[in-house]
């Protein structure tokens, strides 16, 4: 304590530290019990987390909407479908638009489940590629006339 006379505002001006830290430091000094910080615990719960019903309901509206990679490289899913309309096929299904949460928030929950937004291809017919074919001996005398003259 004898360090800097126990004064919070001088550690902060010698050292950088912040005030509260080092009050904290000296509380814990002196009575001799540590102070456990749980950041983890301040954390606001997911709304996955809150209503799980909720979200199974999202991922029977997205599911028919969404398709995978084509090559399989990732496990995101990609849909044509925004938060807005999942929030407005919410609202059709029955759910109460006050029990909802925003359409921000449905946003954020579809980004978590791997569902991001990207127009998605419909299958196509794949065309056959014709490889260019060498000129036969039959084309190059029809180019050739026998006078000389080309073409």
């Amino acid at each position: 304590m004898a360090l800097l006379d126990g004064k919070r505002r001088v550690a902060e001006d010698v050292f950088g530290w912040n005030r509260k830290a080092v009050e904290l430091g000296i509380h814990e000094y002196q009575t001799g019990i540590v102070c456990v910080n749980d950041i983890t615990a301040r954390s606001k719960p997911k709304t996955e987390d809150k209503r799980p019903e909720l979200l199974a309901e999202i991922q029977a509206i997205m599911e028919p909407h969404s398709e995978s990679e084509s090559r399989l490289r990732t496990t995101l899913l990609y849909s044509n479908m925004t938060a807005k309309t999942v929030h407005e096929e919410l609202v059709q299904k029955g759910w109460p638009e006050a029990s909802l949460p925003s359409v921000r928030t449905i946003s954020n929950l579809l980004n978590r489940q791997d569902y991001r937004l990207r127009t998605v291809a419909k299958s196509k017919v794949q065309k056959k590629q014709t490889k260019p074919m060498p000129f036969s001996k039959t084309e190059n005398q029809h180019r050739h006339q026998g006078d000389g003259s080309c073409w």
